[in-house]
């Protein structure tokens, strides 16, 4: 892997990924950066505990723009975008409307009533171009390429992690307009969160009563009865396992485990790493497939020859152990999405919204033979 370093025009970094070469990479962002009002915080949820940021300046970040709008796509014909270059192949750059920043750290905290307390929204957040291709997709994407992605997962979580502030490090993607996503180009996003997200929480809870009671990791006995249960397995691999779990909340929901139990994305060896993409990529594909949805514009009626299908909205969230606290944890993805039939979504409602307990309409079995059924 080949990585480059820059800067653009206001001071966010830049990180282009290319395959193992000479590649030049000395494009100049040409536009006029615009005076950045970026003053993110953390508050604290009296009754919960959690953490919640506030930042309110991401009001003004770009929805849905025209494809010739597109803030991703390289940089041509006079007009510049994120990437000063006339293309790439993976790209990693500051968020301009990031939930949290080093811009503020360590400015006084403002005087508040014991039960409202607040810090400066220190982390920092990124986004992950995978392709220059605005029409694509992850599934769209060679082997090379998908191995290209996690070289650039793996070292964003190793320089992050770095960060004094920084406790835990996120790499997700989401897809579709039905999921929230405001900019269609394919891409992901990295959060270093300065405090432990609540789901990371509860994982080290639920992992350390368990091996109070038993002795043993929670994932490593998880993997095991699944494999051996083999009712909800989607597909197994020589170091990878995905299964639906038992207790899933969405209606097709896939968690991804390595054979072997590692922290975090950088501590996965060679041959976890080799099959990793090709893996992942059988999933996204799959997800693809899983209903017969006309894309927008086609009449779902009209039979003559084959249609093409709106892709799968979904989440593709990694799990990582935070930096300290997290011993027990082990890395896998969660991939889900709200897609319950191919004309019906998967809302939260009352129940999941109000009260966080999840509703699921499609039978974890079910879903898995359905997973099985659409394989390549």
């Amino acid at each position: 892997m080949q990585k480059t370093v820059t800067k653009l025009a206001d001071g966010r970094e830049l990180v282009y990924y290319d395959p193992d070469g000479d590649v030049i990479r000395d494009a100049t962002d040409l536009r006029t950066p615009e005076p950045a009002a970026v003053r993110p915080e953390i508050r604290l949820d009296p009754v919960l505990g959690d953490w919640v940021t506030v930042a309110a300046h991401r009001q003004g970040r770009p929805y849905r723009p025209p494809v010739g709008d597109c803030p991703l796509c390289p940089s041509r014909d006079g007009r510049s975008t994120e990437i000063p270059a006339a293309d790439y192949n993976v790209v990693v750059f500051e968020n301009r409307f990031p939930s949290l920043s080093a811009e503020g750290a360590g400015r006084a905290p403002e005087s508040r009533p014991p039960l409202f307390r607040a810090e400066s929204g220190t982390g920092r957040c990124e986004v992950v171009c995978f392709t220059s291709d605005h029409d694509a997709s992850f599934a769209d994407l060679p082997d090379s390429r998908a191995a290209l992605v996690l070289d650039a997962w793996i070292d964003r979580t190793t320089e992050l992690s770095a960060l004094p502030a920084v406790r835990q490090v996120y790499c997700f993607e989401n897809r579709g307009a039905e999921i929230g996503v405001t900019l269609p180009h394919p891409h992901g996003q990295i959060y270093a969160y300065p405090f432990l997200t609540p789901r990371t929480g509860k994982m080290i809870a639920r992992a350390a009563e368990h091996r109070a009671r038993t002795g043993r990791n929670l994932a490593e006995d998880l993997l095991a009865a699944e494999r051996l249960d083999g009712r909800r397995l989607v597909l197994s691999g020589t170091h990878w396992t995905a299964f639906v779990p038992f207790a899933a909340r969405w209606p097709y929901e896939v968690h991804l485990y390595p054979h072997r139990r590692v922290p975090d994305l950088p501590a996965l060896g060679p041959a976890e790493r080799a099959e990793l993409p090709l893996v992942y990529l059988e999933l996204l594909r799959r997800f693809d497939r899983l209903f017969d949805t006309p894309a927008d514009g086609d009449d779902a009626e009209d039979t003559d020859g084959p249609k093409p299908f709106a892709p799968t909205p979904y989440i593709a969230a990694w799990h990582q152990a935070p930096r300290t606290g997290g011993e027990e944890l082990s890395l896998h993805l969660e991939l889900f999405t709200i897609r319950r039939a191919a004309n019906k979504f998967k809302f939260l409602a009352g129940a999941e919204s109000g009260q966080d307990a999840f509703v699921n309409d499609v039978l974890p079995e079910a879903a898995a033979r359905r997973l099985r059924d659409v394989a390549s």
